[in-house]
């Protein structure tokens, strides 16, 4: 069976090269090939230059270059761009586009078919879990947004569809392949997990010193809430999340980023303030809130005035608080909607090519 050249790492790819006898410069420039230049075939890496006859026909005799298929690209009103893609090994998972500014994309990806984990305000949740996505599937969105996109790509958030850290090898490799100075080049602090907290995993990635960052959803200090729409509250009970969570502040010595998302008439009274004053006391965090988008209705984000409510009894905490906003609504792309659909917005065509 053939690699594919997109999910091997740097240390990884020396390895497999190892028979052809590269030299050092030769199996850097076949991974610069593949990850900064974004070659579309492994005939366009084999050309490259500096990679010589017998490593070039060596890569042709044992590995493959796999791509996704964009069954559609789809832009919202404010400028978010969903893709929609197709595996070859099964399933479909989606992309986002964000722009930031007018300089620059951050790129919200899928580690998943599906999720496990079954958040209850969720769409992703309610697909069930189908498969674990491999690192060349999860690097290859990103590739392909890149290759279209008129601003660099300077972020990446496993924020899309799957629990990126039930994908723990996986998108850890990938994150590693994205911030090497040869592959993306993206910064390792601007690339976040998001997680709803499997403990065991995040008490992993602080041994592992990892330089990017996790964003730890919580959405109530109060049990009783919180598993009402987290199930995983069963299984990692918010106390063991939280001296997880204070294990990567003190060992990174940084704030830890508390996702809340903002349910109204559920998790926004003083009470929920309270309980979080009370929950993380002593802890260096900043919350970061972000309205709930739920298509079926269940849920319903907050009025201005409950929001502003909320944000004054949040006070009592002493830190950062913002609000995180989560764009392409009409098309299905916001947190909590990603269900591989389509509707809504305009439909791109694809790139026009040379020749």
């Amino acid at each position: 069976m053939k690699l594919n050249l997109k999910s091997l790492s740097l240390p990884e790819l020396q390895q497999a090269l190892a028979p052809a006898e590269p030299s050092p410069v030769a199996v850097r420039k076949v991974f610069a090939s593949v990850f900064a230049h974004g070659a579309s075939s492994l005939e366009e890496v084999c050309q490259a230059p500096q990679v010589p006859r017998r490593v070039a026909d060596f890569l042709r005799d044992n590995m493959e270059m796999t791509r996704l298929e964009v069954v559609e690209r789809r832009k919202a009103d404010d400028g978010f761009v969903k893709y929609l893609f197709a595996s070859p090994l099964g399933g479909r998972v989606e992309a986002v586009r964000i722009p930031i500014f007018d300089h620059k994309y951050v790129v919200c990806i899928s580690s998943q078919v599906g999720c496990a984990l079954a958040c209850d305000f969720c769409m992703t949740g309610k697909l069930g879990f189908k498969r674990n996505l491999q690192t060349w599937e999860i690097l290859d969105q990103v590739m392909q947004v890149r290759a279209e996109a008129d601003r660099p790509v300077r972020g990446v958030v496993f924020m899309g569809m799957g629990e990126p850290l039930l994908n723990y090898t996986e998108t850890l490799r990938a994150a590693q392949i994205l911030s090497h100075p040869a592959g993306f080049a993206i910064a390792g602090p601007s690339i976040t997990f998001s997680t709803a907290g499997h403990v065991q995993a995040i008490r992993r990635y602080v041994r592992e010193g990892h330089p990017y960052r996790l964003a730890f959803s919580v959405t109530s200090a109060i049990p009783e809430k919180r598993v009402k729409v987290l199930p995983i509250e069963k299984t990692h009970p918010l106390p063991e999340l939280v001296e997880a969570i204070r294990e990567y502040a003190t060992v990174r010595r940084e704030r830890a980023m508390i996702a809340y998302v903002a349910i109204s008439g559920f998790n926004l009274g003083r009470e929920d303030a309270e309980a979080l004053k009370a929950t993380f006391e002593g802890i260096p965090i900043k919350v970061d809130l972000i309205d709930v988008t739920d298509p079926t209705g269940k849920y319903l984000p907050p009025s201005a005035e409950e929001l502003k409510a909320f944000r004054d009894h949040l006070q009592i905490l002493g830190a950062p608080i913002a609000r995180r906003y989560s764009g392409g609504k009409d098309i299905g792309a916001a947190c909590g909607t990603l269900e591989a659909s389509q509707y809504g917005g305009v439909v791109l065509p694809p790139p026009v090519t040379a020749g």
